[in-house]
C-alpha cells in the first residue's frame, strides 16, 4: 500500500516520516547484524548412531537449560565441597595413566572442555601440567574460564591435549568435534569420555550409541584406542590424534 504524503494532514506528515524513516534503518540494522553461526539442529546428515534430542526451539533455549544446571546453587556447592577431593583424586589418577600410556607430559598445555568447577584442571595441576585450563558457560577462576565448547574462545593450534566428558552435551556434535580438531596442535591429543551402554542425564543434548559417529566426526584425525571405564557414570574412553599433514 502507497501511502501519498501530499494527501495526509499537516500535522501527521512528520509522525508517518519519522516512522519511515525508523523502519528503514531497522531493516538496516538487521542486514548488518552478525546471525549466530548454528541453526536449528538436524539429524538429516548424522551417522545413525548418534542422534539430537527434540526439544530445542533455539541455540539460546539451549544455553538456556545448560546454565540451569550449571548454575545450580546445590550442585555448585556439591561440585566444590563434597565431590572435590573425590573426583580430583580420581582424575589425577586417570591423567597419571595418560602419561604412562605417552598421550601427555608435564610440558603439556591442556585444556578441559566443559569443566565446570575444574575437577579436572584441579587434577591436571597436580600432576604436574601446569599449563592447563577448562572452559565452561560459567567461570571459575582461575580453573575455569568462560567458553562456549561450540566455539572456543582459543587461537588455532592451541593445545597438546584436550579432554572431555561432555560430549553428550554438545547440540551440535560437528561443531564440538570441529573445534577440538581446530585448537588442537599437530600431534595432539583428544580424549572423550563417553556414555554408550546407557542414556546420560535430562540435560544431554545428544545420544551416541558407538564410535562409529565419533569416527565420522574427527576427519582431521586418526584414531588411537578405544577402551571401557568407570568414569563417573560415562563407560568408554576414545583417544584421537591429529594428523600432522
Amino acid at each position: 500500500m502507497k501511502i501519498n504524503l501530499q494527501k495526509l494532514p499537516l500535522a501527521i506528515k512528520p509522525f508517518i516520516l519519522s516512522l519511515f524513516l525508523s523502519l528503514s534503518f531497522l531493516a538496516f540494522l538487521s542486514l548488518q547484524t552478525p546471525r549466530h553461526s548454528l541453526q536449528k539442529p538436524t539429524t538429516a546428515n548424522l551417522p545413525p548412531d548418534l542422534r539430537i534430542r527434540p526439544g530445542y526451539s533455539s541455540y539460546d533455549a539451549y544455553i538456556e537449560r545448560q546454565l540451569n544446571k550449571t548454575l545450580n546453587p546445590k550442585l555448585r556447592q556439591i561440585w566444590t565441597t563434597r565431590d572435590w577431593d573425590r573426583k580430583v583424586r580420581v582424575f589425577s589418577e586417570f591423567f597419571e595413566n595418560l602419561k604412562l600410556r605417552g598421550f601427555l607430559s608435564n610440558n603439556s598445555k591442556a585444556l578441559c572442555v566443559g569443566a565446570r568447577v575444574g575437577q579436572e584442571v584441579a587434577a591436571l595441576k597436580r600432576v604436574g601440567v601446569n599449563d592447563s585450563v577448562g572452559i565452561d558457560l560459567v567461570p571459575y577462576p582461575p580453573l575455569v574460564i568462560k567458553g562456549d565448547f561450540h566455539h572456543q574462545p582459543f587461537d588455532d593450534r592451541t593445545f597438546d591435549l584436550e579432554f572431555s566428558n561432555v560430549f553428550d552435551h554438545a547440540l551440535y556434535p560437528w561443531k564440538f568435534v570441529g573445534e577440538i580438531e581446530r585448537t588442537l596442535k599437530p600431534g595432539g591429543i583428544c580424549v572423550l569420555h563417553v556414555a554408550l551402554s546407557r542414556r546420560a542425564d535430562k540435560y544431554s543434548a545428544n545420544d551416541l550409541y558407538s564410535v562409529e559417529p565419533l569416527k565420522e566426526l574427527f576427519k582431521m584425525c586418526e584414531l588411537v584406542e578405544v577402551r571401557r571405564i568407570d568414569g563417573f557414570g560415562l563407560d568408554t574412553e576414545v583417544v584421537f590424534r591429529k594428523k600432522k599433514k
